[in-house]
């Protein structure tokens, strides 16, 4: 069974993984032998957690969840999903202003 996870890193960063073994996973990250990134911000603690259909599918979110900000990660893992909407809706009308402001100096 696939899984896509959000941990808590000591540092108070996040890290975004996803495996077919969550409870080892979770243990190779809390022991450090899973290396990488989590290894020197132990303890972790796992902050979220979703089961997905396929492998493949699993990548996908994990790749979308790794370009997102602390503040969406953060408003998933509290399942404040209007706190989401409204974050995506902020950065879009940002985007759309730094675009009209280069079009602008053309």
């Amino acid at each position: 069974m696939p899984y896509v996870y959000i941990l808590k890193c000591a540092d108070g960063t996040y890290y975004v993984g996803q495996t077919t073994n969550i409870e080892l996973r979770m243990a190779q990250h809390q022991d450090g032998t899973f290396g990488g990134y989590t290894a020197a911000r132990r303890p972790v603690m796992l902050m979220w957690h979703q089961h997905v259909q396929t492998e493949d599918e699993a990548f996908k979110v994990e790749r979308k969840l790794k370009k997102w900000s602390q503040a969406k990660k953060e408003a998933l893992i509290a399942s404040d999903f209007k706190g989401l909407h409204e974050i995506v809706e902020s950065e879009w009308k940002r985007e759309n202003e730094l675009r009209k402001g280069m079009r602008s100096k053309k």
